[in-house]
């Protein structure tokens, strides 16, 4: 029986969220560290398409070359706020709402997952 794609993909999500969010929490925990560049991590959408292997291979290595440091990039400077003398890069209210965004996204995850589960678990109970 094949392995239902759904699944593999929410849960390369979740991992990818989990590095958004520590890099995020990183940056909010450096925001008076002069000198300190903001970081975040490229789009999921260019994780998934510089995925080495096709989406439907169902090979137990599939989604274990993912690391942290891999999607991890320097932020674009905000040229909107104003220049810290410091030299940081940090604008706290953009890691705010990159937080609120983590959440939801997590949130949207997890209730997809779940509600294709109680689907399938249907199909399982009638047939």
């Amino acid at each position: 029986m094949e392995s239902i794609q759904l699944f593999a993909v929410a849960s390369r999500q979740a991992e990818w969220l989990s590095v958004r969010q520590s890099t995020v929490s990183g940056n909010i925990a450096n925001a008076n560290t002069p000198g300190f560049r903001a970081k975040d991590v490229t789009p999921f959408d260019a994780v998934l398409q510089n995925t080495t292997m096709p989406m439907t291979t169902t090979n137990p290595l599939h989604f274990t070359d993912a690391t942290a440091d891999r999607y991890v990039v320097e932020s674009e400077v905000n040229e909107g706020s104003g220049q810290q003398l410091s030299g940081n890069s940090v604008e706290l209210s953009d890691e705010l709402m990159k937080e609120g965004m983590i959440k939801r996204d997590y949130d949207l995850n997890t209730a997809i997952v779940k509600s294709f589960n109680r689907m399938m678990m249907m199909t399982v109970r009638k047939g």
